[in-house]
């Protein structure tokens, strides 16, 4: 399936802010007013556990930060991305699941190596991401309603799948090791891949066709058909990524914990992914946001679970702090976009 790269209509407010950016200094121009707060907080966050515990700072610790927000940001980028044009997914945390479940299953029964566990893996996710985009498309299915059906079938599936336990053990193979704790100039191999991930679809929606006509599906996806945009193979391809994705982020779950894991490590990671995407920018109604916020957001959930952790806080605070941050991000949303509150006047 190929994406038509026809010239995408003028969308306000794609990929950044408005015309208020033009009035900030030039050194900030840059950066938007979103991402400068998201900077802000963390900054306070990494100064307030700092004080509070001495190791919060150290480099390893660090590395334990982006080791875990790892996987987190491997969703909320592709989340970002169908946030963008006008979607969503609350099925990606189900989809790990199934990943990581067939990535250790197929290299523990058959005995062919890693890379036929990972491709079986991401043949799969490229299958159920598919088909959520069928089901949106052709089915006319809202997308919440069509990903929360998802959430639940691919749970259910990788379930079955494991009996609902941890299948296989992976780390008797060098490649899922490499995967899972080597690294490569002083950085985990898996950040290294989010990295990769990040700047690809950054590249893809800044500076190709391809990104701007997502941006203007979501902002005006009249004016996009108007255009000649394919907007049924866009949403299709982009539902596909995502699923391509999540099973990256799934085999990368597998190389961490040692073996397949159907629920544990991947439940809880479609309101991360959302909460992140959403902190970044990314406006829920469609055509705006970024990677580079998203990945502001990523990294403030991720010090904030951990200062949360060390300091031995309930991690059911946690579920509470990002709950509150969603609102928080969509109350901000709904101010800057400038709409009337629901049942109240102007």
């Amino acid at each position: 399936m190929t994406l038509t790269s026809t010239p995408a209509p003028t969308v306000k407010g794609s990929g950044g802010d408005d015309g208020r950016a033009s009035r900030r200094p030039a050194f900030l121009s840059g950066v938007g007013g979103q991402n400068i707060s998201l900077i802000g907080a963390l900054l306070v966050v990494l100064a307030l556990f700092g004080v509070l515990n001495d190791n919060y700072l150290s480099l390893s610790n660090m590395q334990v930060i982006a080791e875990a927000a790892t996987i987190t940001g491997l969703l909320a980028i592709v989340q970002t991305v169908v946030i963008i044009c006008g979607g969503l997914d609350i099925s990606v945390g189900s989809q790990v699941g199934v990943a990581s479940v067939v990535s250790a299953m197929v290299f523990t029964t058959t005995g062919s190596g890693a890379f036929l566990g990972m491709a079986a893996a991401v043949g799969v996710g490229l299958l159920v991401g598919a088909v959520n985009g069928v089901v949106i498309v052709y089915g006319r299915v809202n997308p919440t309603i069509a990903t929360l059906a998802g959430l639940a079938a691919y749970k259910g599936l990788a379930q079955l799948l494991s009996d609902g336990r941890a299948q296989g053990y992976v780390l008797n193979n060098d490649v899922f090791v490499f995967l899972g704790r080597g690294k490569i100039a002083g950085l985990p191999v898996m950040v290294w891949i989010l990295v990769v991930v990040a700047v690809t679809v950054h590249l893809l929606l800044k500076y190709t066709d391809i990104g701007r006509n997502l941006y203007a599906i979501g902002g005006n996806d009249t004016a996009a058909r108007l255009a000649g945009i394919s907007i049924n193979k866009y949403l299709i391809c982009v539902y596909t990524l995502i699923g391509a994705v999540a099973a990256i982020a799934g085999i990368l779950l597998t190389a961490r914990t040692g073996s397949g894991q159907p629920v544990s490590g991947s439940e809880g990671l479609e309101l991360k992914a959302i909460t992140a995407a959403a902190l970044g920018g990314a406006a829920l109604k469609g055509g705006k946001g970024g990677i580079g916020g998203t990945l502001l957001a990523v990294a403030l959930l991720g010090c904030l679970e951990n200062g949360l952790t060390v300091q031995g806080i309930n991690t059911f605070w946690q579920n509470v702090a990002q709950g509150a941050l969603l609102v928080i991000a969509v109350v901000i949303q709904q101010r800057r976009s400038g709409e009337r509150a629901v049942g109240l006047p102007h």
